[in-house]
């Protein structure tokens, strides 16, 4: 059971999930201060987090079964748990079958509006993994599928439908899109090989690096959009500075002659931008509404 356990960890690369579960508490945090809300109880962060780790990982399990064979093809991924066989296929299912069920159980336990959305947020952890077959279009498809965090967590207090999230949901298709582009570039012989889409494979190194710049100075334009559409303050803003330096710095990791220090830029740095970004909102949220 432990084997199974160590190998289920590594399956999904549980570190991965610091992207996606800041995005969702952002959206918790902006709902709370927004006007006629109020900060929401402890239930409700239990359930957006419950939420977000059966999406994450019902999202990486279809992944890993519908890639199976391209990943095994793949000098990179070759070794992945379930090309080299280490664990089976109907294990992995049972995973994602399980964490659908407990994703819709949560937003059931949420509200209505979360229960009616849950199918759709399914049905994109489900077909994303195709869209590399037929469009490079698949970066900015993976930013969708993530931008259902920050848009649910916001949901998930209100219960009611509201434009102010879909900035939020905005930002994170062009924050996401960019570092799928920059990690993809990675696999850019092996795509073209293939016959498997991609901006890398389709556009070549200098401009898919071109677009990711593009897509995070889009980003860049959202998280300043948070700012002033929301009543936050200098912390706030501090944290955005970050996180633009942050970016500069990404980039500079990586260039079409150099992408030996992709994983530095594609786990780490954005590990720590979505960090600060949930971070610098909450502390403008406490020191700003709450103690001062």
């Amino acid at each position: 059971m432990a084997s199974k356990l160590n190998l289920i960890t590594e399956l999904l690369i549980l570190k991965q999930t610091l992207f996606a579960l800041p995005f969702a508490y952002i959206g918790v945090l902006l709902a709370g201060i927004s006007p006629n809300n109020t900060m929401p109880g402890l239930s409700v962060w239990i359930l957006v987090t419950a939420a977000m780790i059966f999406a994450r990982t019902a999202g990486m399990s279809l992944n890993r079964i519908i890639d199976r064979k391209i990943d095994a093809e793949n000098p990179r991924t070759k070794d992945r748990i379930l090309p080299s066989g280490r664990l089976s296929v109907g294990v992995v299912w049972a995973l994602a079958i399980v964490s659908l069920f407990f994703l819709v159980l949560c937003s059931f336990l949420l509200n209505d509006l979360c229960f009616y959305l849950s199918p759709f947020a399914a049905l994109l952890l489900f077909g994303y993994s195709y869209c590399k077959r037929f469009t490079w279009f698949s970066h900015f498809v993976l930013g969708i599928v993530e931008a259902f965090a920050p848009i649910g967590g916001w949901f998930a207090v209100t219960g009611k439908f509201d434009w102010r999230p879909m900035i939020l949901g905005l930002l994170i298709i062009f924050w996401m899109a960019g570092l799928d582009i920059i990690y993809s570039c990675q696999d850019y012989i092996h795509d073209k090989k293939s016959g498997l889409y991609s901006i890398p494979s389709k556009f070549g190194l200098y401009k898919a690096l071109l677009i990711s710049r593009v897509s995070h100075f889009i980003c860049m334009l959202c998280v300043i959009s948070i700012g002033l559409f929301n009543p936050l303050s200098y912390f706030f803003w501090f944290g955005a500075v970050l996180i633009g330096l942050l970016f500069i710095y990404e980039h500079s990791l990586v260039s079409p002659q150099d992408l030996t220090k992709v994983k530095v830029a594609f786990f780490k740095v954005n590990s720590i931008i979505a960090v600060v970004l949930v971070c610098f909102i909450g502390l403008d949220i406490v020191l700003m509404k709450v103690i001062l």
